[in-house]
């Protein structure tokens, strides 16, 4: 009676619903924490599973050429395919190598290997030859021998140290950064990052935003995309046909322009433009790659993404 004078059981009716409605929302969130954990095992073990397949792609790849070839050729020890996790374990145990002063050899070869490189794995030089252009690494015993393909390359250089030189930015995605896809119709841009801003005056502040950065996992930040209407192929031949050839030119050419200014507006530290092998050169970039893209704009981003980020390892 004196809790409905004073009002109070409507307050605690109030707040038994409010209550529920806490352990609702409590129970939703564990419950869409748990969805996620099951997300990202699934994609982990989607992972393994493509990395172990095309693994036995490449195994299989390396038979059939060893069945045609000669006999008397050294092999590879084993050829892998490296992304996410399982690059970044592959590149930490490179990066962990010590092995005493002058004592191990990393060099980028592009192309034919240097004088140094060949005499450093003697008469299994010509896998280096064949698994260019490659980012090598072996000690003076061979314990360690392994071939890389960077995604990001740096300039030629060969030494010998103490310890592998491996930046993680030649293999792995690192910092911000612009990657483009491009096809003859389409084009997509994403703005990727791994620093998260924090507000913080302290030490390890941004100084442009005065914020503090953290390093996370890399997440794009930004994304734009589009398709043009290019015509495709024409069955037709004679004038219509030379008539059909001039209008897709220009067509690709406006949407050629088109991608050119979305790119001109993106700020980023680094510039990746990936995609159609013959539009490449329209842009001016860090780096370019011809990159297999299909579907529509941001499912060819991410997929393009993916596999260009992609490491070739031979043990050499």
């Amino acid at each position: 009676m004196l809790d409905d004078l004073l009002g109070r059981t409507e307050l605690k009716e109030r707040i038994e619903e409010l209550e529920g409605e806490t352990e609702s929302l409590r129970n939703r969130l564990d419950a869409e924490s748990e969805r996620r954990s099951e997300a990202v095992r699934d994609r982990q073990a989607a992972e393994r599973r493509v990395n172990e397949l095309e693994d036995r792609v490449t195994e299989l790849t390396d038979r059939v050429d060893r069945a045609g070839g000669d006999d008397d050729e050294p092999e590879f020890r084993g050829r892998f395919t490296l992304r996410g996790e399982r690059r970044d374990r592959v590149l930490a145990l490179l990066e962990s190598l010590e092995a005493g002063e002058e004592s191990v050899l990393t060099a980028y070869v592009p192309d034919d290997p240097p004088e140094t490189v060949r005499e450093a794995f003697g008469e299994r030089a010509p896998l280096v030859e064949r698994a260019a252009p490659c980012l090598v690494v072996r000690d003076r015993e061979g314990i360690v021998s392994a071939a890389l393909r960077p995604p990001n390359p740096p300039e030629a250089f060969c030494e010998w140290g103490d310890s592998a030189r491996i930046e993680r930015g030649w293999f792995a995605p690192t910092g911000r950064y612009a990657f483009a896809v491009v096809r003859a119709d389409l084009f997509a841009v994403g703005i990727y990052s791994d620093w998260e801003r924090v507000p913080d005056q302290g030490e390890g502040t941004d100084r442009e935003s005065g914020e503090r950065s953290e390093p996370r996992a890399i997440e794009r930040v930004h994304y734009e995309g589009f398709e043009s209407d290019v015509k495709g192929a024409h069955s037709k031949g004679g004038f219509s046909q030379d008539r059909f050839e001039r209008r897709r030119e220009s067509q690709i050419r406006e949407h050629v322009e088109k991608c050119q200014a979305a790119l001109a507006q993106v700020d980023a530290e680094r510039t990746f433009v990936v995609g159609q092998s013959t539009l490449l050169d329209e842009f001016d970039a860090d780096v370019t790659a011809a990159v297999d893209a299909t579907g529509k704009p941001e499912a060819a981003l991410a997929d393009a993404h993916s596999e260009f980020w992609t490491v070739s390892l031979s043990l050499v």
